[in-house]
């Protein structure tokens, strides 16, 4: 995957991780870029960044009408990046299980959906790549991070499954794996953006520019900042090492 030459399109680009591969995206070449959003209008200062090249889209991953307009809309791209996600803080033995299913429901199921969606896109246009943006919470389950783990476990295997179905179509699929980074979702979960429980806050801009150097090495597993490469690392040496270590974690 040469970024260059490639027509990208990012989930939950308005902010965070996804308006940071936006950028990073142009920077090395992309002639276009279909930006996506719930909100279309929150797009309008990326947008106003090279309008000639960044196409905003409305896109909830969420409502089934909304992702099959989106592929007719995109009918061009051949890098997906599913980056969209949704957070509910709690424990899972007391949470509202509404919004335990809301996690999941978009997360695993709406990122399936995309998938299901813009495979064929991505065929027709002659094979390409797709990054799904998972967590290193995937392999630990903080109590405190309520459903958002387990929903990334289920993507980490999604990506799997999907990746020996999609080779032979000519489309690379690359586990995104981030640790603490700059955004609203970390805000979110801990409050602030300052270190968490002493391990340093990636940027975005960081993180953007290791997922897409990962894109075009063909990686199939991306660790995009220094904690989640400590825990690639980790995973190596002693699995359940790392397992204590994120269950630990508040």
């Amino acid at each position: 995957m040469r970024i260059n030459e490639a027509v990208a399109l990012v989930t939950g680009a308005n902010r965070g991780i996804g308006r940071a591969l936006v950028t990073e995206f142009l920077s090395r070449g992309a002639p276009r870029v279909h930006a996506a959003a719930r909100d279309p209008r929150t797009l309008e200062p990326l947008v106003a960044e090279a309008p000639d090249r960044i196409v905003p889209l409305a896109l909830d991953i969420t409502d089934p009408a909304a992702v099959t307009a989106a592929a007719e809309a995109a009918s061009d791209v051949t890098l997906l990046v599913n980056n969209a996600g949704r957070h509910a803080m709690g424990h899972l033995l007391d949470m509202d299980l509404a919004d335990v299913e809301a996690v999941m429901r978009t997360n695993w199921l709406g990122t399936l959906r995309v998938l299901r969606a813009f495979a064929p896109v991505v065929e027709r246009n002659g094979g390409g790549a797709v990054a799904n943006l998972i967590s290193i919470g995937a392999f630990g389950g903080t109590p405190a991070m309520g459903p958002y783990p387990a929903s990334k476990a289920a993507l980490a295997l999604l990506t799997q499954a999907v990746r020996r179905d999609l080779a032979p179509r000519g489309i690379t699929v690359h586990g995104v794996f981030p640790g603490p980074v700059e955004t609203d979702m970390l805000r979110y979960a801990t409050g602030h953006l300052r270190d968490v429980d002493g391990i340093p806050v990636a940027s975005a801009a960081d993180a953007a520019r290791a997922i897409t150097d990962g894109i075009e090495a063909g990686d199939e597993e991306i660790f995009p900042d220094p904690f989640a490469r400590e825990i690639r690392e980790g995973l190596r040496a002693d699995a359940k090492a790392v397992e204590r270590l994120l269950v630990s974690m508040e």
